[in-house]
């Protein structure tokens, strides 16, 4: 088998796993979906109302802010963590204090769970 099929299989999988955790998990304007997508240099996270169907806020490592504090590499547990704590500054400066966590497919470690984490300690209830 070749590395293109077995990537081609691995991504078929995190796309089935996907779609069920999207079956259970929906977003109200009370308790907004928290949804998660990394790459392999980035991570990105949206605060989703999917009642009204718009974003709440955002944060990634691409945003200047904080791009400033981490320097030029946003791939790793660290660069996760601050982007926790900055979308938890945005829930609260849009008045959310409790989101549903979409980890999108994605295992509950590294990177997904440091996210999770940085928001938590400061003060959001995923």
């Amino acid at each position: 088998m070749s590395v293109r099929t077995e990537l081609l299989k691995k991504a078929k999988r995190r796309l089935r796993r996907r779609r069920h955790i999207r079956n259970r998990i929906f977003g109200t304007p009370e308790k907004p979906r928290l949804s998660v997508v990394r790459s392999h240099q980035h991570i990105y996270c949206q605060l989703v109302d999917d009642l009204a169907g718009r974003t709440l806020a955002s944060a990634s490592t691409r945003d200047k802010e904080v791009r400033d504090q981490l320097g030029s590499f946003g791939g790793n547990c660290g660069a996760a963590a601050a982007v926790g704590k900055a979308i938890a500054e945005r829930m609260k400066a849009a008045g959310v204090t409790v989101a549903q966590f979409d980890r999108n497919g994605y295992r509950f470690h590294g990177r997904v769970k440091a996210l999770a984490e940085a928001a938590r300690e400061a003060g959001i209830k995923l």
